[in-house]
């Protein structure tokens, strides 16, 4: 049967194990359920299959000895009948009987290994379904979590020397040094102030304001002011 040949793989099968080998358990764990699920429909198939001939084994053992004590009795019967080859016939179809039961027991030991195989599959896949069903929307949580952490960091602000505001800082503060430069060229480049100039210039607007000072009082005469 398929489902005893993979009785060791069935059993060994570690859920945690195999989810934490794939790359997106999320994903996985839906497809694990439908294997799972296939797998239970399979065993459960072959384990009413199993334990239905372990039951037939049972039975013909158990009629087995029946008759095994039925022909005994029969034998006891005829000895105290005083028919000895009566006795001897039924001596030797108990024999006989004893023989088949034989067979039959092992027979009936071997179905009945396989039936526990069977009953420890299904009850290993059934535990296996309702913790991976339990487990799956946590996993799936966590997955997109995990998804969601991982495009954070795609976009989280660099280190302080690289960041944005840095960069400004470094422009700006190369635009000032330029700025200053400038200035100070400029401050280099201007004339020296000659002094003696600069009252000549002072003595000059003195005058003008002076002669301006004398024609509007003459005007002011003239008009009787």
């Amino acid at each position: 049967m398929a489902a005893l040949a993979r009785f060791k793989d069935i059993m060994a099968a570690n859920i945690n194990a195999l989810l934490d080998r794939v790359e997106d358990p999320a994903k996985m764990v839906d497809q694990y359920l439908v294997n799972m699920a296939k797998d239970l429909a399979e065993v459960k198939r072959e384990t009413a299959a199993v334990m239905a001939e372990e039951a037939r084994c049972k039975r013909l053992v158990d009629e087995n000895r029946v008759e095994v004590a039925k022909f005994m009795g029969l034998a006891e019967k005829a000895l105290m009948a005083q028919n000895e080859g009566d006795a001897r016939v039924f001596l030797n179809k108990k024999q006989e009987l004893e023989a088949a039961g034989a067979g039959l027991a092992t027979a009936y030991e071997v179905s009945r290994g396989n039936a526990e195989k069977m009953r420890q599959m299904h009850d290993k896949l059934v535990r296996d379904i309702n913790d991976l069903t339990a487990r799956k929307n946590t996993i799936k949580a966590k997955a997109a979590v995990a998804k969601t952490q991982e495009r954070v960091n795609k976009f989280e602000m660099p280190s302080a020397g690289r960041s944005g505001a840095a960069a400004f800082d470094r422009m700006e503060a190369k635009v000032n040094q330029k700025l200053d430069a400038a200035n100070a060229m400029a401050e280099l480049n201007r004339e020296p102030i000659d002094e003696a100039k600069a009252l000549e210039e002072k003595y000059k607007s003195g005058t003008a304001n002076a002669s301006v000072d004398n024609e509007l009082a003459a005007l002011k005469a003239k008009l009787g002011m």
